[in-house]
Formats: C-alpha cells, structure tokens, sequence
C-alpha cells in the first residue's frame, strides 16, 4: 500500500495525466484514509477487501486515461509489485 500511496502523489502531479483521473484519485484518498468503509477492516480478510477493490479499480481507470506506460513510469515500488498491481487493475 506506501507503494501505491507513492503512486498516486506522482499521478496527481504528472501533466500526461488527465483531469477526470485525477479528480478521482483526489476523491479516494478520503474514503482510502477513512477508518468508516463498506466493509469495516476488522472483520478478517475481507475488510481490506473494498480498499484493494478501489485500489485497483483506480489504477485501471488511470491506465486507460493515461497509459500503461505512465503508471509503470511512476511506479515507485519492485517490477513483481507493478505486476500484481496492473494484474488487479486488469480484473478489477
């Protein structure tokens, strides 16, 4: 997640990213950062769920706003996490 937290300031802060996607990850961070969610994180496996969900739906969104190729850019993490994440964006 601290990889992804990394992603999304250097996304908000990069010009080939478009408004739209922006504007979306600035309206997660709130939801991302709040201890109320769909699923509360203490129930077991599943309350992280949502924020994985969203986690990759964002990333997904933000590939076909901006391409593939800008998220790998940016990625501040290991090729193997990249890979995870672009894999979950793809099913999310």
């Amino acid at each position: 997640m601290p990889d992804c937290v990394v992603l999304f300031k250097r996304l908000l802060r990069d010009p080939r990213v478009p408004r739209r996607a922006k504007v979306m990850l600035v309206l997660a961070v709130p939801y991302l950062a709040s201890p109320i969610d769909l699923i509360p994180d203490f129930v077991p496996v599943i309350g992280q769920l949502d924020d994985a969900l969203l986690v990759a739906v964002l990333v997904a969104f933000v590939v076909r706003a901006a391409g593939r190729d800008v998220v790998t850019e940016l990625w501040p993490g290991t090729q193997g996490g990249l890979s995870a994440l672009l894999a979950a964006a793809r099913s999310g």
